[in-house]
Order: structure tokens, then C-alpha cells, then sequence
């Protein structure tokens, strides 16, 4: 029989891409209220890995990810992808911008051997978490680096994006109080 085992908190990461500088800005502000202190900041990067997004969002995408200093119980991620779209839809509701979707934000959980994304859309490789909410592992650490799986995202695939992701790593595990040899 199998024994029940507390849950490890996660490092939250929220990707956000737009068109409009204002519009990151804008989001980096008010996740930051809602979910307090950035831990780490990644760099603004082209998002030209598809144009599934230019319909409602318009070309020449730049996407940063923010990795937030409290840690969150695993289980939150429904409500963090929840809170997120409700930020979405406030921003486009605001009249400020052209596109119908000036802002994406893409909720995660950092942990020390994986990355995980939350989704609306349900995928072979996404498990049902509640609420309309699909979680899915889009990286896997192991030997000191993080690896894709067929399905992870192209823009996930990026080196930038793993160095970003190894940083926000070490702050997490420092957070945990592990030592390196003790990781997963």
C-alpha cells in the first residue's frame, strides 16, 4: 500500500506575450499584485514560433516570463489559470487596444523535476485537473538540464528559455532549502 506524502510547493511562472510593450507592463503589474514579489525575470523575446495567435492578436509577438517569489501549492493551478484569463479579459475589455486579444498569460509550476503548463484545451497528454483545467508537463529536468517531450511547445524548446528556467530553478530549490545533491 502506497503512503500518502505532503505536496512540495511550486514555483509559479507566468508567461505573457503581446504586441504592446503597455499591454506587458501592464501585465507585469498586476500579477505582481495579485501574486506578489518577481523572484526572476526573463527577457522579452520574439514569439515568431507560429502564427496561430495573429488573428486575434496581431504579428510581431514579444514574450517574457516571470517566475514569482511566493511558492503555491500544486494544486492552485485551476484558479491561477482562472485568475489569469480574467486578467486577459479585463485588458481586452478596456477598449484600449485593437486586437480582440492584446494579451496572453500562461500560468505554471516550476518544480524541481519538471515544468508544468495549464491549459483550457484537453490533449492526449494533458491530465484533467477540475474546473475546465488541463495540466500538461511540457519539460522534464534531468541530468542538470531540461528536455522536452514531443508535444512541448516550440517556443519552450529554446535555449533562453532553459537558462531562464535553470535560474528560476535555483532560486526555487534555495527557497526549499535543498541542498543540490538532494535534487530530483
Amino acid at each position: 500500500m502506497g503512503h500518502l506524502r505532503q505536496t512540495v510547493p511550486s514555483m509559479l511562472v507566468v508567461a505573457a506575450f503581446s504586441r504592446h510593450a503597455e499591454a506587458l507592463a501592464w501585465a507585469t503589474d498586476k500579477l505582481t499584485a495579485e501574486f506578489g514579489p518577481i523572484a526572476l525575470a526573463s527577457d522579452d523575446f520574439s514569439f515568431h514560433h507560429t502564427t496561430y495567435y495573429e488573428a486575434t492578436m496581431g504579428p510581431g509577438l514579444r514574450k517574457r516570463f516571470l517566475a514569482f517569489a511566493s511558492l503555491v501549492e500544486p494544486d492552485v493551478l485551476p484558479e491561477l489559470k482562472h485568475r489569469t484569463n480574467t486578467l486577459e479579459a479585463e485588458l481586452a475589455g478596456s477598449g484600449k487596444y485593437l486586437e480582440p486579444r492584446p494579451l496572453n498569460l500562461d500560468p505554471g509550476l516550476l518544480q524541481l523535476g519538471k515544468f508544468l503548463l495549464a491549459s483550457t484545451k484537453d490533449q492526449g497528454h494533458r491530465i484533467y485537473l477540475r474546473d475546465g483545467i488541463f495540466a500538461e508537463i511540457t519539460l522534464r529536468y534531468q541530468e542538470g538540464a531540461y528536455h522536452p517531450w514531443p508535444w512541448t511547445y516550440a517556443d519552450y524548446r529554446e535555449p533562453a528559455l532553459h537558462e531562464f528556467l535553470l535560474r528560476a530553478r535555483e532560486e526555487y530549490r534555495q527557497r526549499l532549502g535543498r541542498a543540490p545533491s538532494t535534487d530530483a
